[in-house]
């Protein structure tokens, strides 16, 4: 029987050398990964402890990814849940603020807590931050449009506004408050983020809050 195909490095970093990856000793270094992500920050975490949990070498890590970091992302993404269906209520405002709430939540919770020590990684590593947008931020990013462009069906919202824009106007404040936690993130809080963004992007008066 053949040798299955070596993988592509799953974050676009160095190409595999030598033998195969084991899948074995790969579903082992990213669940030790996992374990320690839980209980440490990002940055206290070493190749050494990874290998050691993981019962293989730091060879055998650094062969396979460029850093711990590297490692930590794909550990990370292995057990992430599929993001929630983009919801349909019949309005685009109130759709977003569905949205809003969601990520408030994820944010505050353990797995955001992972992703912003990644954030907070890329600023000294561009790399890597861009890796992070690519196989984290995009695809979310992507995903929304469906919501605005559902929105220019309807006649929702103004055709002339930038939906990047839009997006960083949403869920900017969301980010602020989490890093400064001078504000509290709760759903009646993501309610009034949103209401305010549309007060300049949508073409007809809004809705009252429900």
């Amino acid at each position: 029987m053949s040798s299955p195909a070596p993988r592509r490095p799953r974050d676009g970093g160095q190409p595999p050398r030598g033998r195969p990856r084991s899948r074995a000793a790969e579903d082992a270094i990213l669940k030790a990964t996992l374990h320690l992500l839980r209980r440490k920050p990002l940055c206290e975490i070493t190749a050494d402890a990874i290998a050691s949990r993981a019962g293989v070498s730091k060879a055998t890590i650094y062969k396979w990814w460029l850093n711990k970091n590297r490692v930590a992302l794909d550990a990370f993404l292995s057990e992430m849940r599929e993001p929630s269906p983009i919801p349909d209520t019949g309005s685009t405002l109130c759709d977003f603020v569905e949205q809003l709430k969601a990520a408030t939540r994820f944010y505050a919770g353990p797995d955001g807590r992972v992703l912003r020590q990644f954030l907070a990684e890329g600023q000294g590593d561009a790399e890597f931050l861009a890796v992070v947008r690519e196989r984290f931020q995009q695809p979310r990013r992507r995903a929304l449009r469906v919501l605005w462009d559902r929105g220019l069906a309807r006649g929702d919202v103004r055709p002339d506004v930038d939906f990047e824009l839009v997006l960083d106007l949403i869920f900017g404040p969301m980010v602020y408050r989490l890093l400064g936690r001078h504000n509290p993130l709760t759903d009646a809080a993501a309610e009034a983020i949103v209401r305010t963004v549309f007060q300049g992007v949508a073409c007809d008066p809004m809705p009252p809050a429900p």
